[in-house]
């Protein structure tokens, strides 16, 4: 079953990825995005503690990285809507 808000942020990282300056931060968008790749499609969602730590790695990312914010924002978005489905916390 797909995830279509983590198929969709998934989608945004790589974008984030290609619109990086810096080589770190590409390299660890498109290591994002391949995460949100694969939980987009895994037999079980990711739970909230998952959620929380890829939103915060987002987060840390975005804040030292302008040309790629816009599309990490927009992935944000996308990963707190799914997360609004979660139960739990």
């Amino acid at each position: 079953m797909t995830r279509d808000e983590l198929q969709n942020a998934a989608e945004l990282l790589e974008q984030a990825a290609k619109a990086a300056q810096d080589d770190e931060a590409r390299e660890r968008l498109e290591d994002q995005a391949a995460a949100f790749e694969t939980l987009s499609n895994a037999d079980r969602g990711p739970d909230h503690g998952k959620i929380a730590r890829h939103e915060h790695i987002l987060t840390e990312i975005a804040a030292g990285e302008e040309a790629a914010a816009e599309h990490i924002e927009a992935a944000l978005e996308s990963i707190r809507a799914y997360r609004s489905t979660v139960e739990g916390v």
